[in-house]
């Protein structure tokens, strides 16, 4: 594939982002991207399989198809025998060791998100067996309870928890999954149910994932996965907004910091945008061009009211990704813009309340429409 053969409508927020600077943006992840396809998070850093697909998606939505492509390939040389990732790899070795379901399950979205930008059925072919073994070593994990144990160790040992940001966004890739699936006229019905209790955990049992209040993450990521009701998700974002949002700054990375994170704050747009919120997305999405740089990358993060940044004077792969993506979902102008909101994605199962294994202490109040 060349990048001559998709053409695609480079993302232009009107008096915020031009195309031409978004289009910089995903240029700054290209110069970073090594020539075997890894994208680390800045030059000479590590990557993880995680934010190396969500940077490989901005390079699909600007049109760098040569270079979204060697970054999929990347993937499938890396992938491990039983589905899996490592956490962390350098250019020449392993940096962490440790497995993490929900970056592994984050395939199906990277590739899913592809084949929306370009329509290209056989990059779903290609790489059907690599998401097959991914997300059949996701589900592996899934506890009694619907929530996903959220690691592996090195000596093969799981963690004892699972996370709501982690098992949110598997959540989504599931969705994704299930409909790479439908393209390719494959049935995967237990992937859908595993969804479906997935999906239930995150709506309606705090108490199946480990306390993290303090992230913003683990605020938004409910409802920008889609596990939410529309109600209960424009009450999650309303109950948490003073604690999280500065305003004309960025939304905190963590709640008891004014440590404001690029890549968290596009992510909350994401959100908005996908609950019909566009004005406050666009404030928002605003907010967060004071951490540019000229050659359209993005510092990391900007701890105020010193105005230092955080980690030091650190510019990452994945924030300008996050950005990008966010500029695509308000412009509305890939085919895929519409993905985080549950566009062209399989409607959610769901499950009656005598199947929840918490009982229905929990569930009388739905949180899906």
């Amino acid at each position: 594939m060349t990048d001559r053969s998709v053409s695609v409508r480079i993302p232009e927020v009107d008096g915020v982002l031009s195309a031409a600077q978004v289009l910089t943006s995903a240029q700054s992840i290209a110069a970073v991207q090594r020539a075997d396809g890894m994208i680390p998070w800045f030059e000479g850093g590590h990557s993880d399989p995680w934010n190396h697909l969500e940077a490989a998606m901005a390079l699909s939505v600007c049109g760098l198809h040569d270079a979204a492509e060697a970054a999929f390939e990347w993937l499938a040389r890396r992938q491990l025998a039983d589905g899996s990732w490592f956490n962390y790899y350098l250019a020449d070795s392993v940096k962490d060791a440790r497995v993490d379901t929900n970056v592994c399950a984050y395939v199906a979205t990277g590739l899913y998100h592809r084949y929306l930008v370009t329509g290209e059925l056989d990059c779903l072919a290609r790489y059907w067996s690599m998401t097959e073994s991914a997300i059949d070593f996701v589900l592996h994990h899934q506890r009694p309870d619907g929530s996903v144990t959220w690691s592996v160790d090195p000596s093969g040992r799981r963690e004892s928890y699972a996370l709501l940001t982690g098992s949110s966004s598997i959540y989504h890739a599931l969705r994704c999954a299930v409909a790479i699936a439908e393209c390719l006229g494959k049935e995967r019905p237990e992937w859908e149910l595993a969804a479906g209790r997935l999906g239930h955990a995150v709506a309606h049992h705090a108490r199946s994932f480990a306390p993290k209040h303090e992230y913003a993450m683990d605020w938004y990521y409910p409802a920008l996965a889609g596990a939410l009701g529309e109600q209960a998700a424009l009450h999650r974002l309303a109950s948490g907004w003073d604690r999280f949002v500065i305003d004309g700054l960025g939304v905190r990375c963590v709640a008891s910091q004014d440590w404001v994170t690029v890549a968290e704050t596009a992510e909350c747009v994401l959100t908005l945008d996908a609950l019909g919120l566009e004005a406050v997305a666009r404030e928002l999405f605003a907010a967060a061009q004071g951490l540019r740089l000229d050659d359209g990358s993005y510092w990391t993060g900007m701890v105020y009211p010193d105005e230092l940044t955080f980690p030091s004077a650190e510019r990452t792969t994945y924030t300008a990704a996050a950005v990008v993506l966010a500029a695509d979902a308000l412009s509305g102008s890939t085919p895929a813009a519409g993905l985080f909101r549950g566009e062209g994605l399989p409607a959610p199962l769901d499950l009656p309340e005598s199947s929840c294994s918490w009982g229905t202490g929990d569930c009388s109040a739905r949180a899906r429409p």
